[in-house]
């Protein structure tokens, strides 16, 4: 009989004893319960249920004499899988595996040299026993992961198909509050809608881990990443373009959602970044949803040509000084030009259209009137036809 034979048979003698000894299996228990706060938060049934397993497996393992990887770790990969899906951290996972580890081997030492097991002989046999709790610890590891990979998947599709069931007409009906809970939100709470420019599932991915830190669910909503943020999200630099909009409850999301959509391509034409207030934008977003009324309004500036730099040059300069408050200083510095400039293009523009566009007129611009000028020179500019 060879030496490992024995030893393998000894040490087998003890382990047995060990997997049926129920004081040594709640000593164990004991043991990964008080390393581990979140595996004590487990029933005790349920942990005692896999010492048991893993104390078999070792005993297999010693009675046949297998090396470890020739070993089945069905029962340890189940373990570490069980403990991802119970939303135990890995870190909670491996104090308890490493605080049975010790003391295990510390009760094996102690039953071998009792059992009249030669130092030499349990020496080895701790080597053996050694690579096997360090190939089971592994095994463990390797279900979690696997299963939390699994259930990462999973979730996520989850939550994607319940953000757009929330964020999009036809999309299915509105999740009921079970399944609103199951995925963290409230169905009284009250949410930010956001839309980026991501469309890359890995991008995607990556903002999405970022955006985590504002709590809720966030997923890719007609090919962009989306999703109803419980705090506005801080500045994510220039990278990415984010439209927030202001908190809102869950039953008005499919409204707020498309205006999110319609100022993310207002501000991605500007060529802004970052973080951007839908309410900022709330002016762009309301005139583009009067596409027809636009063009009726482009129609009164046919006296403009697209192909002239020196119109298109006229029309920008209007721009700019309806948007620094129809102030020829403002809009002379913004302009890089003298104020007297700006005059000039103003009336040259008023030539062409037969409309004034500066305040020297005998009747003020109102508010409405200013609006209405805007939107008609914006949409000539934007409408140009391609060069």
């Amino acid at each position: 009989m060879s030496a490992a034979h024995d030893r393998g048979r000894l040490l087998g003698q003890v382990l047995r004893g060990m997997a049926t000894d129920r004081g040594v299996v709640e000593e164990l228990v004991r043991a990964a319960r008080g390393q581990s706060p979140e595996v004590a938060r487990l029933p005790e049934a349920e942990n005692r249920r896999h010492v048991e397993v893993l104390l078999a497996t070792g005993l297999d393992f010693f009675e046949r004499s297998d090396e470890p990887e020739a070993q089945d770790f069905e029962a340890a990969e189940a373990l570490g899988a069980d403990r991802a899906a119970q939303g135990i951290s890995i870190d909670g996972l491996l104090r308890g595996v490493q605080a049975g580890r010790t003391t295990a081997m510390n009760i094996a030492i102690a039953r071998s040299r009792a059992a009249g097991v030669p130092d030499e002989v349990l020496l080895e046999g701790l080597v053996d026993l050694d690579r096997y709790t360090g190939a089971l610890e592994r095994h463990v590891i390797n279900g979690y992961h696997t299963a939390e990979l699994e259930l990462s998947r999973t979730n996520r599709d989850a939550n994607t198909h319940l953000l757009r069931r929330l964020l999009v007409h036809g999309d299915g009906a509105p999740p009921e509050p079970a399944e609103l809970r199951r995925a963290g939100l409230s169905s009284d709470g009250l949410y930010h809608c956001l839309v980026s420019d991501v469309t890359l599932p890995g991008e995607a991915r990556a903002l999405e881990q970022r955006l985590l830190g504002c709590g809720g669910v966030y997923g890719l909503v007609e090919g962009r990443l989306a999703g109803l943020a419980a705090r506005p999200p801080a500045d994510l630099g220039p990278d990415v373009l984010l439209v927030v909009a202001p908190a809102t409850g869950l039953a008005v999301m499919r409204d707020i959602h498309p205006l999110c959509v319609a100022a993310l391509r207002i501000a991605g034409r500007a060529g802004l970044r970052g973080v951007r207030d839908l309410t900022d934008l709330a002016g762009e977003v309301a005139l583009a949803a009067q596409p027809v009324l636009a063009d009726l309004l482009r129609g009164s500036l046919d006296g403009l040509d697209h192909d002239d730099d020196f119109h298109r040059e006229l029309v920008g300069t209007a721009l700019v000084y309806l948007d620094h408050g129809q102030r020829l200083g403002h809009a002379a510095a913004a302009l890089h030009v003298h104020p007297n400039t700006v005059r000039y293009r103003l009336d040259r523009l008023a030539e062409i259209t037969g409309t004034p566009w500066d305040d020297s007129a005998d009747d003020p611009s109102t508010v409405l009137g200013t609006l209405r000028h805007w939107w008609a020179l914006r949409t000539w500019l934007d409408h140009s036809p391609s060069r």
